[in-house]
Order: structure tokens, then C-alpha cells, then sequence
């Protein structure tokens, strides 16, 4: 049985096309840069161009499915949809437009399946580990060991977020990059609450920005290939330094670098830091596997 799976997110929208028969062989994968939320995301709409955008997307990823032959379909939407004003606007443009039926997930279906999905690359074998999810619109945190989920929550802080309210200059500045880490540390308190209550030793990376960050750190001369990708507190440093101070052609010149990451990239890095610094963590394990790997394996969470 071939399943697609369609994962609308703020920036990016992903397509997972998999047979479940072959033991979940991928037989088509791609994201595009669609920005749902681009110029509407702090004002809780979705702009018509963006909207545009989108219809042309996802009726492009309704052939390739078709074409895959695909048995199941499965469409989520996370934050720029959940919390638009034209939520139910959007949402029926699609089913008459491309005829997809999209589920919107609330924070908390984001991050179940979140968890999911990673549970399905990262061993918790070590402990209970933080996963991070960086999205366009929201984070999502899960702390997590091998046995269970002890505690998540979705925050509507997201890249796109972040840098319509404080990331205006190139590079960013220093002002600006202060006042988000306060921002950042003053509303992620109850992450670090939980993260020392429940002995957290580790933040796992779930795809998005985090592959980004391993790709610059593996770029580098002199890197060994490893099984399982950890970024280690020092590298990630190195790496976030460099993103401070570089401009946006800077950073597209970085080996590694992806042009969709390139905005998103200083605010996701700056938040990570924050949760390194105040969870006091030494490590980052990066899971490539997040949202529509959740979806793959489990399907849309049952509702009551």
C-alpha cells in the first residue's frame, strides 16, 4: 500500500511518498519553500500571494502522487493555518482547488507526532532527552526516554515568528540579538522547569534548522562521517558565532548552507542556544526524522 503524506508548514511543505508493503520504502521525497506565512504569520493571516503559492505546490504534489500511485493521503497543517484568521477559507480553496482534505493539527497533535516521528532514528536508550522542533510558526519540545513522553507543549514562537519581531537587520545586530534572547529565555522558562525536573541530559534536534547545522559542521575540512549525527556544545558554538556575525550572503556562501535556511537560520541557532545554556545540555543528537515520518508510521492522532 503506497501512502502520501503532505506536511504544510509555515515555511516549508514537505512530501513523503512511501510503500508501506516494502517496509516504508521512500520512493519520492521533496520540501519546497512556499512561506504560507510570509508577511501574514504576525497578524494571524495568510496572504493571497502566499496562498497562491500554495495551491500551485500542493496541486504539483497531487500529480506526483497520482503518478506514484498512491492508495492513501494524508495532509496536515501545522501553525500558520491553526492560528490564521482565514483558517477555513484556506482550507476549502484546497478542497476545491487541488482536492485535498487537509486535517489541522493543534499544538499538541504537532508535537505527539513530532515525537513520533523521532522516536522512529533517535535510541532515548541514554536517559531523558529534550526534542526541539523549529518550525516557521511554533517550537515544539517533547522530553522524552525510551519508556515515555514525560511532558510537551507547542510554543507559537517560531523562526518566521522571531524574525518579524526582531531580526530586521543583516547581520543581525547586537541589540537585536539581546533583546531575543530575553524574549526567548523569559517565555521558554517552563521548558527549563521541566527539563531539570525531569533530569534532561540531552536536546535532540528534530530535521529543519538542526540538519542545516550538521551539514555546515560536516562540511567542514577535516570532518569524519558518523553513524548517528551529534553535535557536540563546542561545534555548535563555533557554528552559531559565525551565524551572528555573517550577513545573508555570508551565509549562503557557508558550505552546507541551504537557500530556505538561510532567513531562519539566526534565530533558530539563537534559540537553540538558549535551551543549551539554561538546560545545561552537552550535546545535540540530530534526528532527520520529524513531523511527516510521525504521520508515516501512525497516521492522523484519532480525535474524540
Amino acid at each position: 500500500m503506497r501512502v502520501g503524506i503532505i506536511d504544510i508548514g509555515t515555511n516549508t511543505f514537505h512530501l513523503l511518498i512511501a510503500d508501506r508493503a516494502r517496509n516504508m520504502k521512500i520512493l519520492h521525497k521533496e520540501k519546497v519553500a512556499v512561506r504560507l506565512g510570509k508577511g501574514g504569520i504576525s497578524n494571524n493571516t495568510i496572504l493571497p500571494d502566499a496562498i497562491e503559492r500554495a495551491i500551485d505546490t500542493l496541486t504539483d504534489f497531487k500529480e506526483k502522487m497520482q503518478n506514484e500511485v498512491v492508495d492513501e493521503i494524508i495532509v496536515s497543517a501545522t501553525s500558520a493555518v491553526r492560528n490564521a484568521q482565514n483558517q477555513e477559507e484556506f482550507v476549502q480553496l484546497v478542497r476545491q482547488k487541488v482536492g485535498l482534505e487537509i486535517r489541522v493539527l493543534s499544538g499538541e497533535e504537532e508535537a505527539e507526532l513530532i515525537h513520533r516521528g523521532v522516536s522512529q532514528y533517535i535510541d532515548f536508550e541514554e536517559g531523558t532527552g529534550l526534542i526541539m522542533d523549529i518550525g516557521g510558526g511554533s517550537i515544539e519540545f517533547i522530553l522524552a526516554d525510551a519508556q515515555e513522553v514525560k511532558w510537551l507543549k507547542s510554543f507559537e514562537l517560531g523562526g518566521q515568528r522571531l524574525i518579524d519581531q526582531f531580526h530586521h537587520t543583516d547581520p543581525i545586530s547586537n541589540d537585536e540579538k539581546s533583546k531575543l534572547e530575553v524574549f526567548l529565555t523569559e517565555n521558554l522558562e517552563e521548558v527549563f522547569t521541566n527539563c531539570k525536573k525531569h533530569g534532561a541530559s540531552y536536546l535532540v534536534g528534530s530535521s529543519g534548522s538542526f540538519d542545516t547545522l550538521w551539514d555546515v559542521h560536516a562540511r567542514r575540512p577535516g570532518a569524519r562521517p558518523m553513524q548517528r549525527p551529534i553535535l557536540f556544545k563546542d561545534y555548535f558554538e563555533e557554528i552559531h558565532e559565525r551565524l551572528m556575525l555573517y550577513s545573508k550572503q555570508e551565509r549562503l556562501q557557508m558550505a552546507g548552507m541551504i537557500p530556505m535556511r538561510v532567513d531562519m537560520i539566526v534565530s533558530a541557532s539563537i534559540a537553540i542556544k538558549v535551551i543549551m545554556d539554561n538546560c545545561h545540555f552537552d550535546q545535540i543528537k540530530v534526528s532527520p526524522y520529524a513531523l511527516k515520518e510521525g504521520l508515516l508510521y501512525n497516521g492522523l492522532p484519532k480525535r474524540k
